[in-house]
C-alpha cells in the first residue's frame, strides 16, 4: 500500500519535471528553437489558434527560425502575431515563407532570463515539495485508517524525503543546463 504512495508520487514528480522542460523550451536562448514560436496565438477566422496548428515550423540555421503556414491567406495574420507577441521578434514575409531571424541576446538580457527562470524553477520547487506534502497527508491516513503501523508510515516518510531530494537534484541540474544555455555566447 505505501508502495502505491511513493509510485504516485514519482508520476507527479515525474510530470512536475517534465512541465519545467517544456516551461523551459518557451524561454529564448540565443539559438534558434521552435519552440519558442509554436505557442504564439495566431487569430485565425476569429478563432486565436496557436500557431504550431497553423503552420510547418523549422530551425534551418542556428539563428534563424521558419514558419510555411499552410493557408497562405494568413501570412500577415501569422506575421502579426508573431511581431506582436513578447518575444521581441521580427518577421520577414517573402510571400511563401516568414523568415523569423533569432537576434543575439545581450549581457543584461541573458541575466534578466536567468532572474526569470530561476523564479520558475522555484515555483516547481515548490510543486515537488506540495507533492511531498500530499505523500505525507496520505501515510497519516492510511496509519489513522489502521491500513498501515507507525514504523512503517515513519520509514516510508523517509523515502519519501529521500525521493523528494532526487527529484529536487533534478531539477537543479535541468536549471543549471538551461542557465548555461542562456550564459553561452
Amino acid at each position: 500500500m505505501n508502495a502505491q504512495v511513493q509510485d504516485e508520487l514519482k508520476k507527479e514528480m515525474d510530470h512536475t519535471l517534465d512541465t519545467l522542460r517544456k516551461e523551459l523550451t518557451k524561454v529564448r536562448t540565443g539559438r534558434a528553437s521552435t519552440a519558442l514560436i509554436e505557442g504564439v496565438m495566431v487569430e485565425y477566422y476569429g478563432t486565436r489558434t496557436p500557431l504550431n496548428q497553423l503552420a510547418a515550423l523549422s530551425a534551418p540555421e542556428p539563428r534563424l527560425l521558419l514558419v510555411q503556414p499552410h493557408d497562405r491567406s494568413i501570412m500577415s495574420a501569422v506575421e502579426k502575431a508573431i511581431y506582436q507577441s513578447d518575444l521581441g521578434l521580427t518577421p520577414v514575409n517573402d510571400g511563401k515563407v516568414i523568415r523569423v531571424p533569432i537576434p543575439e541576446l545581450t549581457e543584461e538580457r541573458r541575466k534578466e532570463l536567468v532572474r526569470h527562470i530561476r523564479k520558475v524553477a522555484e515555483d516547481y520547487r515548490v510543486s515537488l515539495r506540495n507533492h511531498r506534502r500530499d505523500a505525507n497527508e496520505r501515510l497519516k491516513k492510511m496509519q489513522k485508517d489502521k491500513q498501515i503501523t507507525e514504523d512503517e508510515a515513519r520509514s516510508t516518510q523517509d523515502r519519501v524525503q529521500k525521493i523528494t531530494g532526487e527529484y529536487i537534484e533534478k531539477l537543479d541540474k535541468v536549471l543549471k543546463s538551461k542557465e548555461d544555455d542562456l550564459m553561452a555566447v
